[in-house]
């Protein structure tokens, strides 16, 4: 009897180059699925609390998903793994882990409080200590692999550098939404952290903008590939503001019991004057990024998994906004937050639809070596 030679196993080599391809801008997809989520309550529609609720938990689902694909992608294909860290551009969405567990954080506080109580802020408390020592790590490992092992020049930079750095004012933001919901001593922790956070962020946010801003007036827009990252300095001001709105808001109660309640109303104010030039620095960025996307799309703007930064920037600049209405009473915040949201809603199901598409077609899985310039496949 001849024996012929198997046939090549071409499911086991298609299931390998997707998990080969499965870099880290694909959390961006948790992450923004996670602000809509946190968002739609908002809406004094009904319906919209419980269509957040849903897309809360598809969002765990989305994120349990690329966490246990991540970590086979680090034990199966380590040289690419390895590759990705190295990488100038794909380093940076490493980031996007620590935002979108961040998102999860501040779901439980959003819908799970209301069903079960402390435990759910508990939780939320835990999860915040692993996720705020993530997101501090990320934003020194990335920058020192920077200056030390990648490749950059001004000419191509882009905005995808604030991705490491704006992760830990993202767990700040979630520490002041969280520490209400504890007691004082449990709360007190996460509001001094909160503030050391924003510290390792916001700054150095505010510094590599500077540095964009002279990018793009030097050596103009980036390439198509990467139009959509406009929007990206959006999301340091918006949440850099929202931060301070909320933890100016929930650190007078901590304070109080440590004897300097005195402080308290200074911080309220820090945090809503902070908010409110970080937020008006926002709405200026935004007008930009909307002209420069218009731009974009007359000149043809392919899509990539990049397109999720049309949702989690938009979304915590939509958070500031209803935070501020919040807090001074304005209808003019809550009015605009409530146009904002039917806006972020329909971008997310557009990305969603796009990134659905190109998953059962194939074209978002992309094998090293990645593209120098952006990281990211297209479709």
């Amino acid at each position: 009897m001849i024996a012929h030679p198997s046939a090549p196993d071409t499911s086991r080599t298609a299931a390998s180059d997707v998990l080969r391809g499965l870099t880290p801008n694909w959390f961006t997809a948790s992450m923004g699925t996670g602000i809509v989520s946190l968002m739609l309550p908002h809406l004094p529609l009904p319906g919209t609390a419980a269509l957040g609720e849903g897309l809360w938990i598809l969002n765990m689902l989305i994120f349990a998903a690329l966490t246990v694909l991540s970590l086979a992608r680090i034990l199966l294909h380590p040289a690419d793994s390895r590759a990705t860290l190295l990488h100038p551009a794909q380093s940076m969405f490493l980031g996007a882990i620590p935002m979108g567990l961040a998102t999860i954080i501040n779901g439980l506080i959003v819908f799970g409080v209301p069903r079960w109580g402390v435990d759910a802020a508990l939780l939320a408390r835990d999860l915040w200590v692993f996720d705020g020592a993530l997101a501090a790590a990320v934003g020194l490992l990335v920058p020192y692999l920077m200056f030390t092992r990648q490749d950059h020049a001004l000419e191509r930079m882009t905005a995808l550098w604030l991705l490491p750095v704006v992760a830990s004012e993202v767990a700040a933001a979630s520490a002041g939404q969280i520490a209400p919901h504890l007691g004082v001593a449990a709360a007190t922790p996460l509001i001094y952290g909160g503030y050391v956070l924003f510290a390792l962020s916001v700054p150095l946010a505010l510094m590599i903008l500077t540095v964009f801003v002279l990018r793009l007036a030097q050596h103009k827009l980036p390439g198509a590939e990467l139009g959509v990252s406009m929007f990206l300095p959006l999301g340091p001001l918006g949440t850099g503001a929202l931060a301070l709105l909320q933890l100016g808001e929930a650190a007078p109660r901590v304070l109080a019991a440590q004897g300097l309640g005195e402080l308290g109303p200074i911080l309220t104010g820090v945090g809503l004057l902070g908010g409110l030039v970080l937020w008006g620095f926002g709405t200026w960025w935004l007008a930009l990024a909307t002209l420069t996307t218009l731009r974009f799309i007359r000149q043809g703007l392919p899509f990539n998994l990049g397109w999720w930064a049309f949702t989690f920037p938009l979304g915590v600049f939509t958070a500031s906004t209803f935070s501020l209405g919040s807090l001074t009473h304005l209808g003019f915040f809550t009015g605009l937050g409530d146009v904002f949201v039917p806006v972020l809603a329909v971008l997310w199901l557009l990305v969603t639809v796009r990134t659905v598409h190109g998953i059962w077609h194939g074209h978002l899985f992309q094998t090293p070596p990645l593209s120098r310039e952006t990281g990211l496949p297209r479709a």
